[in-house]
Parts: structure tokens; C-alpha cells; sequence
């Protein structure tokens, strides 16, 4: 049984005080707890505007955070005790532990799919849709609220939440690589060679490269991001500045790797992205053949929508057809 399923019963599931104060009784217990000590501690307590704590401590078996022995003893893992003098050292480390054990679950996968995951160009953060959270799930949305991995878009029109820029390094880290490996889907990631797809990416952290040497001197250069990792619907790859003087993020490069004559598959939705988006989009054709020279520039092609798909100078050929039933 996966992590999720195995707590979707359960009303509450934990908070970081809960937690502090948990950990502490159980670290300086004379004698082992059981559920029923649990119990009677926390009866008829609030803890964080909470009530309930019924799955709490399922919640922290499952993580590895306490064992319970086949005699009901609860013990707390060793590695803990030296967070418990603090509550956000504490919340950190189980946060990282319930995240190191989701990202097996197949199911936190369906939450946190690739099509409910965006990039905001305004407030520079990575998003996700609040409906990506079933009701079975509201507990885990909770928890990941609670402990600050998640809040509310700050604009309230905007229906998603916001991972914290606080986690970000543990995002990339420890569920990125799996969610952008499953971003593909099972049929396209039969179709596409793996080979393609590393040249895809050495592409693009080569103009990710560039682009901040072509800016070194830009005050946000913090900023340029290299969007596909999070928002595979985005129609581009790096969301940038066009100029040193730029005050918003107004260059959308869309990376293509080629070797020998210059040629790519370009997608519907990046054409459309091209044709709205015009003199700010460009793209990026990165010979791989020339990458590891340190004197050679990408050919950059802004409104690549009017000077490639109205040029006669490149061959376009249809290769699949969306067909539906009138």
C-alpha cells in the first residue's frame, strides 16, 4: 500500500508543534509510550487551531520518524533528537523525511503530475493548481501547508498554490528529476530516443549558460530561469531578459539542439506560444557539435513564427495529423 492510500482515512496529520511537543514527551519519557499515552496526553488539547490527531502518528511510523514494537512501545528515531530543541529544525527534517518517502508513491505522482505544475514569470516561483489535491488527499495538502512547503497564491484570482522558494533546492533535487522524467508520458517516452532527450537537455543548460553570460551584468539575473523543468506547457524552455536595461522578464526562448544542417520538431502549442508572443520569443538553435567551444553563440531567431513558418528558406513537413470525427 502506497504512503497516500495508507493515510487517506486519517482527518490530521500532524502539525509542527504537534510534532515538537510529541517528540519531546517521547524523548524524555521514563518509560515507552503506546498510542493509548499518546492518546491521553494530547485528550481534549488544541494544538495549532487543531482537535483531532488521529492520524498523526501513523503519519510518523510511515516516515520513519517512530517505530512501534509488536508490543505497542513507540520509540523515536535517534536521528531526531538533536532537532528537538528547535520546531522549525524539526519541521524541516520530517518535512524532507515525508518527501524522501512520497516520492516513491505512486500516487503523490498524479498530485504533483507535470500538468498541474506551472512556472509564474511574475512572481518568479513554481505553482501548482489547487485541484491537483483530491478531497481524499485534503490531509496531505494540509500537511504540506502546514509545514510551509505550500501556501496560497498571493494573488487570490490565481487558484493555485505556491511552493515555497524556502524548499526550493529540495524540490529540484528530490522530485523534479522524477517528475520531468515522467513529464513524457509512457507512449512518447517509447517513441523518443534517450539519446534525444539528453541532447534536449544539454541544450538547453547550454543557453541557460549563455544566456547568463549574456546578462552578467543584469541585477536579475537571479531571475532567468529555465522554465521546462517545472511548466511542460509552457510553449518555451527559458524565460529571460531581452537587454541589460530590461526591468520584467521579456525574452521566451525555446531551445532546439541539432548537429550538421539546422532542423527541429517544433510543436503546435510552441508555435502558438511563437505567434502570440512575437518579437519576444526566440529560438535558440544550439549546434551540439560546437557547445564545448567557448567562442560559439547560438543562431537566435526572435518571431520565429513569421521568419520560419512563412519562409520558403526552410522545408516544413507535416509528420501526424490530430484527427476527430465530424
Amino acid at each position: 500500500m502506497t504512503m497516500l492510500k495508507e493515510l487517506d482515512k486519517y482527518e490530521n496529520l500532524g502539525t509542527p508543534k504537534f510534532f515538537c511537543e510529541l517528540f519531546n514527551q517521547l524523548n524524555h519519557a521514563q518509560e515507552a509510550w503506546t498510542r493509548d499515552h499518546v492518546k491521553g496526553y494530547f485528550y481534549n488539547r488544541i494544538v495549532d487551531n487543531q482537535s483531532v490527531f488521529d492520524g498523526c502518528l501513523s503519519f510518523a511510523e510511515v516516515i520513519g520518524a517512530v517505530t512501534i514494537n509488536e508490543n505497542g512501545f513507540i520509540s523515536l528515531n535517534p536521528s531526531l533528537a538533536p532537532s528537538l530543541v528547535n520546531e522549525k529544525y524539526l519541521a524541516n527534517k520530517l518535512l524532507n523525511m515525508a518527501l524522501e518517502t512520497a516520492k516513491r508513491d505512486e500516487i503523490f505522482y498524479e498530485i504533483f503530475s507535470p500538468k498541474n505544475i506551472s512556472y509564474d514569470i511574475v512572481y518568479k516561483l513554481i505553482q501548482i493548481d489547487r485541484a491537483s489535491f483530491p478531497f481524499r488527499f485534503a490531509n496531505f495538502r494540509k500537511l504540506l501547508t502546514d509545514f510551509g512547503f505550500l501556501y496560497l497564491h498571493p494573488d487570490k484570482n490565481i487558484k493555485k498554490y505556491i511552493i515555497n522558494s524556502k524548499y526550493r533546492k529540495l524540490f529540484d533535487q528530490e522530485l523534479r528529476p522524477e517528475i520531468q522524467r515522467r513529464k513524457l508520458g509512457i507512449e512518447e517516452l517509447e517513441k523518443l530516443l534517450e539519446q534525444r532527450q539528453i541532447y534536449g537537455e544539454e541544450a538547453e543548460n547550454f543557453a541557460f549558460v549563455y544566456e547568463k553570460k549574456r546578462l552578467a551584468a543584469h541585477p536579475g539575473l537571479g531571475n532567468i530561469e529555465i522554465v521546462s523543468a517545472y511548466d511542460i506547457g509552457a510553449g518555451y524552455d527559458i524565460v529571460s531578459y531581452a537587454d541589460i536595461q530590461s526591468t520584467e522578464l521579456n525574452r521566451f526562448v525555446e531551445v532546439k539542439s541539432f548537429s550538421g544542417v539546422p532542423s527541429f520538431h517544433w510543436s503546435r502549442n510552441e508555435m502558438d506560444v511563437a505567434r502570440l508572443k512575437r518579437d519576444s520569443y526566440f529560438l535558440y538553435l544550439i549546434d551540439r557539435d560546437k557547445m564545448t567551444d567557448s567562442e560559439y553563440s547560438p543562431t537566435m531567431i526572435s518571431n520565429p513564427y513569421e521568419l520560419i513558418i512563412n519562409n520558403e528558406e526552410w522545408l516544413k513537413r507535416v509528420e501526424g495529423y490530430f484527427i476527430m470525427k465530424k
